[in-house]
């Protein structure tokens, strides 16, 4: 019974040697060379090569190696076996950090100071406002969003969410489903933490951007995306920029990635970009929690983070 690692984009050696590190006594492989596919139960994957689990043909399960599973249900022959995700403290804790920063950013206009810094230029800007006077919507309340909201509470932020089905949380105001144009309607900053489904693709549109708030505390409305690239119109985005329909966007995520070095969101003097390392974890606790999922398995219980296919699309 051996373990693959399905890896593309990522360099596998390091994956290959850390959880061998960690399980000395499995039988861990990494794609391509993957020996005998009837040797194979489990699959560790990060946007596996399509078809490649539809090929190992006594797969028990599969686990994503990050908290998004689109790479994975995107596979038209994915075999019907558990699904699994990371959910971990350090991931969930980094994502937050990131939120919580570039919305401090955003607050404080440290972005104009750093230019004007450039330029050698002693200005102060329009007074910044409190936190409590800006109001940030968090799209997606799963464990990322939930604790986002957590955190830029304690900053002091005004603070709702939204999510597909009805979710409550205390002293937080949260909208569900059709409820969107509502939530839309009160919020200056918008924080995107939703996964990529049918339901979500491209759903960050000219149509969105022109319903968020245009009434706030800093002129026009500002888009932050760290869930996944597929989610947004990058030509939507600029164009709503150089409109004043937003005043600014900080991405961490892309519809190609890595962002190709010809597009125009590089340059675009009101984009902040991250290479998707919103949410970096610490690996060898990644490589744990796999450990750990098989481990379960093999007991006869379900994974700790699983996915429901059907539902997730």
């Amino acid at each position: 019974m051996a373990l693959l690692l399905g890896i593309t984009q990522w360099e596998v050696e390091p994956w290959l040697e850390r959880l061998r590190r960690l399980a000395p006594e499995r039988d861990i492989r990494a794609w391509p060379d993957i020996g005998n596919p009837a040797d194979i139960t489990y699959a560790a994957v990060w946007k596996q090569p399509p078809g490649l689990l539809a090929t190992l043909p006594n797969l028990k399960g599969v686990i994503s190696l990050g908290a998004g599973v689109d790479h994975v249900l995107s596979d038209p022959d994915l075999p019907k076996v558990p699904l699994g995700r990371v959910v971990d403290d350090n991931l969930t804790t980094r994502m937050s950090e990131w939120v919580v920063m570039h919305a401090l950013i955003h607050l404080r206009h440290q972005a104009d100071y750093a230019l004007l810094q450039r330029q050698r230029l002693w200005r102060e800007l329009m007074p910044s406002p409190s936190a409590s006077e800006l109001r940030v919507g968090v799209m997606g309340l799963g464990v990322l969003g939930l604790d986002a909201i957590a955190k830029l509470r304690t900053i002091g932020f005004d603070v709702a969410g939204w999510s597909r089905t009805p979710k409550q949380i205390e002293g937080v105001k949260t909208y569900a489903g059709d409820e969107l144009d509502a939530f839309l309607a009160r919020t200056d900053l918008l924080v995107c933490l939703l996964p990529l489904t049918p339901a979500t693709a491209g759903m960050l549109n000219r149509s969105l951007f022109e319903k968020l708030a245009h009434d706030g505390v800093l002129g026009a409305p500002i888009l932050m995306n760290a869930g996944r690239g597929g989610l947004q119109v990058e030509a939507d985005i600029l164009a709503a920029l150089d409109e004043g329909v937003l005043r600014a966007a900080t991405l961490d995520v892309f519809e190609i990635e890595p962002l190709p070095v010809e597009s125009p969101l590089w340059e675009h003097p009101r984009v902040t970009i991250t290479p998707h390392n919103s949410a970096i974890s610490d690996e060898d606790a990644v490589g744990r929690f796999v450990l750990r999922q098989i481990e379960r398995h093999e007991q006869g219980l379900p994974f700790e983070a699983p996915v429901d296919a059907a539902r997730h699309y």
